[in-house]
């Protein structure tokens, strides 16, 4: 009986250690997935996914037959104290123009924190022909206790946005970020600042263009 046991122990170690490195295989294969996925998304505009960098602007005239509402929702997180505001909840463009908004971030806390404003777009596939020139949402943000800042949205509708669609809706909300160097901040010099960021004017946003 011993024996048999003996035997067995190779092969019970063998289907041990390869269980293991499947299992190993199947997680890192489900990780990978995560970032693919993420890039299927901006290929494709599924989810309204848009592009996280800046693009450039399609020289092809401007559609002045079609306007086109475009509108700005924003939303916070759990646990981020902070307010991102459009100062125009929505502005008509024609497809082709290229066009300049502004948002205000505030940090309402009491301890400086660092967030991202992440888009996306409704419906799904307007996100292929909104071209984003500028935008706050490429780089993390970091806020003293009170602080607040504008920075700019500069954006294109394409041409060739389906006629269908008489509406696109941008939705940005805020995350938060771990602390780290590479944010932007509204200090001179500072890694970001040249990127449209100015301190709040006090004026308060919402308005209607």
């Amino acid at each position: 009986m011993a024996d048999v046991v003996e035997d067995r122990s190779p092969q019970v170690r063998r289907t041990v250690v390869k269980t293991l490195v499947v299992l190993a295989g199947m997680f890192g294969f489900a990780f990978a997935l995560v970032p693919l996925y993420d890039v299927f998304c901006q290929v494709t505009g599924l989810n309204g996914k848009t592009s996280t960098s800046a693009q450039t602007l399609v020289h092809e005239g401007v559609d002045t037959e079609r306007t086109v509402t475009m509108q700005f929702v924003t939303r916070g997180s759990a646990g981020l104290p902070w307010k991102l505001e459009a100062h125009s909840r929505q502005v008509r463009v024609h497809p082709g123009q290229s066009t300049e908004v502004y948002f205000t971030f505030r940090n309402l806390g009491d301890q400086a924190l660092v967030a991202r404003a992440v888009p996306s777009v409704t419906p799904s596939p307007a996100s292929l022909h909104l071209r984003k020139l500028a935008c706050f949402c490429f780089d993390n943000q970091r806020l003293a206790p009170g602080e607040s800042f504008e920075a700019p949205l500069v954006f294109q509708l394409t041409r060739d946005l389906p006629e269908e669609i008489k509406t696109v809706t941008l939705v940005y909300t805020l995350y938060p970020q771990d602390q780290g160097p590479e944010v932007a901040t509204v200090a001179d010099g500072a890694p970001g600042s040249d990127k449209g960021r100015r301190p709040a004017s006090g004026k308060d946003p919402g308005g209607e263009a």
